[in-house]
């Protein structure tokens, strides 16, 4: 017996070396494996980042600058500018099912090709410009659903912390966009209007083709965006039958989701004239904002945006993406409300008005995206992969529906001077959807106010915690966690 453990010493000695080597050869394959699939994960996002920045800085751009050479054209009245924004949101209204459709039955790189890049001469009837700017607004609509909705999933991979940081990202190229797209073409439209609307059309077109291949190169790197879509769209029906199908059937499935009342809230919020949109701009250039001002101004308002894809992220990760949420709409509420006063104040100036209209408006983006993050990360969690396109594009409509409703606001009320009624309506738009979230909230949490946290000094004191009847595991931990603590 001590011989042969003697030999098998020996051969250990002997022959470990192998055995050490293989194992050092198996981390080393196993080490360049990992820093091989980072650096193609690496590779993927920077594709998808420069895809969905040029797309989004052509769209606001667009967008703002529209509204920069409408003002320019009828400087006197909201009414032209309403009717062209409230035919853009009609399209996108009813056609937004069509566009879930797409990106539920036909292949990614397809759906993500629309094109969204219609730009047009401002110089053209307006009849013209609005089924133009109704196209562009259907492109846009897709991409976004197809990108920010699906592609980012399936890019995840079932990581959450790599979908919270696609998320947070693609928010601030979209955030970005809004903060230098609006300040290039504000500052060119300010030297001369016609070089603007020439600007806007060069970029769009100089970037189509950037746009194609860095998509085409995004879905051919990552299996999983052609392998789900090959097969959802095997059994599909014809176009306009499936159509019709995701139109009649697709709200009731909508509404009688889980993840409903929080996408509904989001969408709710598009009720609104105090942000920096069409109607606000030209109330703002009507009382005397220049052009210029009004780019700064927005340009402002995106660094509070931005600032929300930093701080958001960070209070989902403590308390939740559920009770962030919460958090960050009451933000939303107290900022509009405090704007909405300024209006109704007797006797104040342009200036004042202006001034304290705008700092609450530029304080209450913050609330909006964050809750906007909160929103989605919801949703992303909760709808099935086949159905993200058609909820989300219920969604879409929703949000355009509201939109609508918020420039209707300003065709009756067309006057800067009245533009205090459609400021009170957002006001009210905002309220409501805090109701229907806290109910949310509370059906999912079963309390609104965490009555055991308010106590926390007395229960720091005494070092005992009691749970509450009702409260859920994650909080239970959070207590048991801070009882450690002590």
């Amino acid at each position: 017996m001590a011989r042969q453990d003697h030999d098998e010493q020996d051969d250990f000695l002997l022959g470990g070396g192998d055995g050490l080597e293989q194992n050092s050869m198996s981390d080393d394959n196993s080490q360049m494996g990992i820093e091989t699939e980072h650096a193609s994960s690496t590779s993927i996002q920077r594709l998808l980042y420069t895809s969905h920045f040029l797309s989004t800085w052509n769209s606001r751009v667009f967008e703002f600058g529209a509204f920069l050479f409408l003002a320019s054209i009828f400087p006197q009245t909201l009414l032209p500018a309403s009717v062209y924004a409230m035919t853009r949101a009609m399209f996108a209204v009813l056609l937004s099912s069509a566009t879930g459709y797409a990106v539920d039955r036909f292949p990614r790189l397809s759906n993500d090709r629309i094109p969204n890049d219609e730009s047009s001469s401002q110089s053209w009837p307006l009849l013209p410009l609005c089924l133009l700017a109704a196209a562009e607004k259907l492109g846009s609509v897709m991409n976004t659903i197809a990108v920010e909705r699906d592609w980012v999933v399936a890019i995840a991979s079932g990581s959450d912390d790599r979908l919270a940081t696609l998320n947070a990202q693609m928010r601030r190229i979209d955030l970005f966009c809004k903060l230098a797209g609006p300040l290039v073409i504000s500052f060119v439209d300010a030297a001369s209007t016609k070089l603007a609307i020439v600007v806007t059309g060069s970029m769009t077109c100089a970037s189509v083709l950037v746009e194609y291949f860095t998509i085409a190169k995004v879905y051919y790197k990552v299996p999983e965006l052609s392998n789900l879509k090959e097969a959802s769209s095997a059994g599909s029906s014809p176009w306009f039958k499936g159509m019709m199908h995701t139109w009649l059937r697709g709200l009731p499935a909508y509404v009688k989701h889980p993840a409903f009342l929080p996408s509904f809230a989001l969408a709710l919020l598009y009720m609104t004239v105090l942000s920096f949109n069409g109607q606000m701009i030209t109330y703002l250039i009507a009382i005397g904002v220049s052009s210029g001002a009004v780019g700064v101004l927005r340009g402002v308002a995106a660094l509070f945006e931005l600032s929300a894809t930093w701080l958001g992220p960070i209070l989902m990760k403590r308390i939740g993406a559920i009770r962030a949420g919460i958090w960050f709409l009451n933000w939303q509420l107290a900022c509009v409300g405090v704007a909405c006063l300024f209006f109704w104040l007797p006797e104040t100036s342009h200036i004042i008005l202006a001034a304290g209209t705008v700092s609450a408006v530029v304080a209450s983006r913050l609330g909006l995206w964050g809750f906007d993050l909160s929103a989605q990360i919801i949703v992303q969690e909760e709808v099935e992969p086949e159905m993200r396109g058609t909820f989300s594009s219920q969604e879409f409509a929703l949000q355009n529906a509201f939109e609508m409703l918020a420039f209707l606001s300003t065709i009756v009320f067309p006057r800067p001077e009245q533009f205090k009624y459609p400021a009170s309506i957002s006001a009210c738009a905002v309220a409501s959807a805090c109701v229907l979230y806290a109910v949310f909230v509370r059906s999912r949490r079963g309390h609104l106010l965490h009555l055991s946290k308010c106590m926390e000094g007395t229960h720091r004191r005494k070092a005992r915690w009691t749970a509450l009847e009702h409260d859920s595991i994650d909080d239970e931990v959070e207590l048991q966690a801070a009882a450690q603590r002590i």
